[in-house]
């Protein structure tokens, strides 16, 4: 082979030598290009048509646990013990109140897009959300994050798939908004800014909110009852 030819080859092989830095540019995690801003779902054709499991930011090789993840586990654990009376003694009077099982089951889309049996309790009050706390220890939820979806929802598709890349939450931003008739194009939003910007504080900042709100949405349906019977 003449040295013409070795030249050639070199230019047509384009496969990176071991150790070699990924160019400008692209994602060593996805293999494809980011979007404008470093934001997903903004420029990679892969992130709308891709598959669960793939095409995600932290596609479950980061090395070292997440603050996310380590605060869920910590913290959900301790409700988890905390309200677990409560959780037994609602189940047991609602399994004797009504007939059926006094859980009820969702299949929702979870991290990545894969799907899970999402437990409620069948009441109308706060107490429905409590078994979601197992959700939260096991790694299937988060205690915030956005609203939990069936599998095929539209926004687990297409450019809003992006949400599928956080854990679906307990609570999340559009819940502890004082309004309880929030359009769903206003959810949506409030979820998708949640997923591109969330970290830490904004956590706990929409725990600390989560249960006043819960608090005011009650007041304001005790108190409008007497006017809709007068």
């Amino acid at each position: 082979m003449t040295a013409n030819h070795r030249s050639v080859d070199l230019k047509h092989d384009s496969t990176p030598a071991p150790g070699t830095p990924p160019g400008p540019g692209s994602d060593p995690e996805r293999g494809t290009a980011r979007g404008r801003g470093g934001v997903p779902g903004q420029g990679g054709a892969s992130w709308q048509g891709g598959t669960p499991g793939r095409g995600f930011p932290g596609d479950g090789r980061r090395r070292g646990p997440e603050v996310k993840r380590v605060f869920d586990l910590v913290a959900g654990t301790a409700l988890l013990l905390l309200v677990s009376p409560v959780l037994a003694g609602a189940a047991l009077l609602l399994t004797l109140a009504q007939e059926g099982p006094a859980l009820r089951r969702r299949t929702v889309a979870g991290l990545r897009g894969h799907p899970f049996t999402m437990l409620t309790l069948r009441t109308r009050s706060p107490l429905a959300a409590l078994p979601l706390l197992l959700h939260v220890v096991r790694g299937q939820m988060s205690l915030v994050g956005p609203c939990p979806l069936s599998p095929t929802h539209r926004e687990c598709s297409g450019e809003t798939r992006r949400r599928l890349s956080v854990r679906p939450g307990m609570t999340g931003p559009w819940q502890i908004s004082d309004r309880s008739d929030l359009p769903w194009e206003e959810r949506e939003l409030l979820d998708l800014h949640y997923v591109d910007h969330h970290w830490l504080g904004m956590d706990l900042a929409v725990l600390a909110r989560t249960l006043p709100a819960v608090r005011r949405r009650r007041l304001r349906r005790a108190s409008a009852r007497p006017a809709r019977v007068a």
